[in-house]
């Protein structure tokens, strides 16, 4: 199991992480549930501090930006948003030091529940503030709390909407860059959340040798699209060339292509 100690905030998908003095696992919660179905998950919270130290676990919602990064949003504010569906069991917990704690995380998918759904559970250590730290929170208008995020998704099992496309490619090389640089865009057109593999492959349209490279994987949520970066070693041989981003994203879907002709002078 691979730890990584960072501090205050994490959108890490492994399934463990470290903040400060605490940890949890796993940090993405897949549930499976159909409608009027009730699911329950565990949580581990382990006090790796010398001091009993209180945790509050809160409920957010979560978008996704056109660069596949996570902006946290109030809870409900998200179509897809399943946080009303979500109870924390116990939501706030006291450990002792090196104690650990089993939390039960139970969705309750209502009738309408179709859909992919999806949330974040935050992990934050409960600070009680000195007089001293409240006057200098009260200046700078910040408090900087150790907190670890939970992904929760939520897709029934009997959904098997997959469906994406890959287009828009195009070279963003820039002067000096050691490497052809590349641009395409994943849209997830379906209704499941998707890994999306994209490699590039290289064809030379007069010897006809092709190469692959540069093997990119991201996950893509639906009604959402990503941009993705590929690179290749520089095109030396004179000639013409086809190059090919591929998508490969499982569930037994065609690949999916988009091509662009390039020209070696």
């Amino acid at each position: 199991m691979i730890k990584f100690r960072f501090q205050f905030l994490f959108f890490v998908f492994t399934q463990l992480v470290v903040a400060q003095e605490f940890e949890v696992s796993p940090v993405l919660i897949n549930f499976n549930a159909e409608p009027v179905e009730i699911q329950k998950k565990q949580l581990t919270l382990i006090n790796h501090s010398a001091k009993p130290q209180k945790y509050n676990l809160k409920i957010s919602d979560f978008e996704i930006d056109p660069d596949g990064n996570r902006k946290i949003v109030p809870s409900g504010s998200n179509k897809r948003s399943c946080a009303d569906w979500i109870k924390i069991s116990p939501s706030i917990i006291e450990l002792n030091p090196n104690q650990k704690a089993q939390l039960d995380v139970i969705i309750t998918v209502p009738k309408e529940g179709f859909s992919s759904r999806w949330c974040m559970i935050h992990v934050e250590v409960a600070k009680e503030q000195t007089a001293f730290e409240a006057d200098k929170t009260v200046v700078t208008g910040v408090l900087l709390v150790p907190r670890i995020v939970v992904v929760v998704e939520q897709s029934p099992q009997s959904n098997n909407k997959y469906k994406a496309t890959i287009n828009g490619l195009k070279e963003i090389t820039k002067h000096g860059d050691s490497q052809q640089i590349f641009e395409v865009v994943v849209a997830n057109e379906g209704d499941n959340v998707i890994n999306a593999n994209v490699y590039l492959t290289l064809k030379n349209l007069q010897s006809g040798k092709e190469e692959k490279f540069s093997m990119s994987k991201n996950t893509v949520y639906p009604d959402a699209s990503h941009k993705i970066t590929l690179q290749m070693p520089t095109i030396v041989l004179k000639g013409k060339y086809e190059l090919e981003a591929i998508l490969d994203y499982g569930h037994r879907q065609p690949l999916e292509r988009t091509q662009l002709m390039l020209e070696k002078k």
